[in-house]
Parts: C-alpha cells; structure tokens; sequence
C-alpha cells in the first residue's frame, strides 16, 4: 500500500478526458465499461462494509494477491495482519461512501478518488473523520480488485469538535486533527496561491509527501 495512486491525478481525478469518448464506436466495449464501473464501485462499497463487520479475510481478498502491505511485507495475509493490528486497539467503525470518481487507464486498469465519512468509537470520544481515498484498480480473472489505497484526510476528530478548530494532523493521516487532502489538489494550491485570502487553516500548507 505505499504506491503512490495519486500520482497524475488532477482536480477531477486521473488525467481528465483520459478515457472519454470509451467505447463510443463499440457497443461491447461500452458495456464492459460500465460494467467495470459498476464492478468497482461494489468493490469500495464491500471494503467499507467488511471493514465495519471486521471481516478481514474479506477486506484482504479485496486486494491482488501480491499487494504491498506496508513495512516490506507484500501478500493478503500481510495485509490482513496489519489491518488486523490496526483495528484491535479501537471500537465499532461505520465507513460511509460518497462521491466516487473513476478514470480507466484501459481494460484492465482504473484510478479513483473516493470521499468517506467515517465514525469511530475511540474511548470517551466519537471520533468523526472525513476521508479521500486515492485508489487504483486491476482487473484479474475478470474481478476488479484494488492495487493499492491512498488514505488522506480532509479532518479528523472528536464530533463536539469543530473542524476548523484542529491541530495539523500528524502522519500517517489516519488518527485526529486538520489533514492535507485538500492541498493534494494541484489545483487547490494553484488557487490557494492566486487568493492569498482564501484557504483558512491550508493557507501556506504543502501537500501530502511534500
């Protein structure tokens, strides 16, 4: 999971107008185009409900088979493992997906960018996060399955809180405070510089890998 999947991404997504026009002069490729979009938007949507179930042989089998788990570990089982560490210390979750954008690099290759709402038993506090998913996808044996997973994160922190009150979120940007999923945004720095007032808290932050 440490590629970097938001690499050519632009306000929009992948390089816009990369796949237009797709299958417009081929009824077949048509079809299987949007039944790849279909195939993976169920994808995000298993993911987000097994991790909540904390079905993690699921969650695992979401991913290729040789997928960088992180630490120099690769395979499903490393994955697993991890994200079986990760969730061991906390309470119930409830992953909730919104927007979902998908660019085909061809047949058997797309990226995505994905909005998630997440809230997160955590002690005394419910913690609130509002997640950007920087995805890509393969397609093998005919299932789409994620390569890897870019989690940023716009904010993170207890729902009494207001957003715009946090700390810079430290990383890994999966715990509390004002995160950078916003500055990701090639373009929101480009604006951010051309209105010197706008931006509030990102004003003057880099972005993620900065």
């Amino acid at each position: 999971m440490t590629d970097d999947p938001a690499k050519g991404h632009g306000a929009t997504g992948p390089e816009r107008g990369a796949d237009a026009g797709a299958g417009a002069a081929d009824p077949t490729a048509l079809v299987d185009r949007l039944a790849s979009s279909e195939s993976i938007r169920q994808l995000v949507y298993r993911y987000a409900v097994a991790m909540d179930a904390r079905d993690l042989e699921t969650v695992a089998g979401l991913f290729v088979a040789d997928v960088d788990a992180g630490g120099g570990a690769v395979g499903r089982d490393a994955l697993r493992d991890s994200f079986e560490a990760m969730l061991a210390a906390g309470g119930m979750t409830i992953l909730n997906v919104g927007n979902h954008l998908i660019d085909f690099d061809d047949a058997g290759h797309a990226r995505g960018v994905v909005y998630c709402r997440a809230e997160i038993e955590s002690g005394d506090e419910w913690i609130v996060q509002q997640i950007l998913y920087h995805d890509r996808y393969e397609r093998h044996g005919g299932a789409w399955q994620f390569r890897a997973r870019r989690h940023l994160l716009f904010y993170g922190g207890d729902v009494l809180r207001r957003p715009n009150t946090l700390p810079p979120a430290t990383g890994p940007e999966y715990g509390t405070g004002r995160g950078t999923a916003a500055t990701a945004w090639p373009t929101y720095r480009a604006f951010l510089d051309r209105h010197p007032a706008a931006g509030g808290a990102d004003r003057g932050r880099p972005g993620p890998g900065s």
